[in-house]
């Protein structure tokens, strides 16, 4: 692609930005905004894409099955996921950070809240719509809170422990994942449909495309971390 359109290649690194915390555990107020605001527009995709009843990530089938079994709203279920993931890090010896804890009560609480607020639509090409904004928005949002540099969130950290730990490839360790994940929570009654599928078609170019995004609007420079998958981060 020539020069001068570089900007419409998504990114495959995380780029330097004026926010970008140097620890994973002290935020200026800036950065904190930043990294708050990008979960929240996390969220907000992930509910779309529920409100939208098209099918919906694999984290989010787990955490609709864990909310048909128990006595839990799917919020509440994706908080309890990512504590029990967070359980995982320990053999894993990852370390979180900020973004870690922070990732795993806005999520859900963004998820929740807009849940209860955005309509649900009968309209076949709106619920696609739907499903299209939310993927676009989980995007935005990872680019915003992976450029604070404050830590992973719970499940990438478990990805990333593991592909340190065994050696497997990155990108075999989340499709590893994922494919159990989705299996467990259709089991247990979530939904799974077109939006699943367009969720793992696009999700990894729309993260390309927000980090590319978060670059600009911050200043981005040289990539601060290369990420190993070509996909980076396809979930926070």
């Amino acid at each position: 692609m020539p020069g001068r359109l570089s900007f419409l290649r998504p990114s495959r690194s995380v780029p330097v930005t004026r926010w970008r915390s140097a620890s994973r555990w002290r935020a200026r107020p800036t950065t904190f905004v930043i990294l708050i605001t990008g979960l929240w527009i996390f969220g907000t995709g992930e509910a779309l894409l529920v409100a939208a009843d098209l099918g919906v990530s694999p984290w989010t089938v787990f955490a609709q099955g864990l909310s048909v079994r128990l006595p839990l709203s799917i919020g509440g279920a994706t908080f309890l996921l990512s504590c029990l993931v967070l359980l995982l890090w320990i053999p894993l010896r990852e370390r979180p950070g900020l973004g870690t804890i922070s990732n795993a009560i806005v999520i859900a609480a963004s998820l929740q809240v807009m849940v209860l607020v955005l309509p649900e639509p009968t309209n076949l090409a709106v619920r696609i719509a739907m499903v299209i904004l939310g993927i676009a928005l989980i995007g935005f949002g990872s680019g915003m809170y992976l450029t604070t540099n404050l830590g992973p969130g719970p499940r990438d950290g478990w990805m990333t422990g593991i592909h340190l730990k065994t050696g497997w490839p990155i990108a075999a360790v989340r499709l590893g994942i994922e494919a159990v994940v989705l299996v467990i929570g259709w089991l247990l009654g979530g939904t799974v449909g077109i939006g699943t599928v367009l969720f793992a078609l696009l999700v990894g170019p729309s993260v390309g495309y927000g980090l590319r995004l978060a670059g600009r609007i911050g200043g981005g420079a040289q990539p601060a971390l290369i990420v190993e998958d070509e996909h980076p981060e396809l979930e926070a």
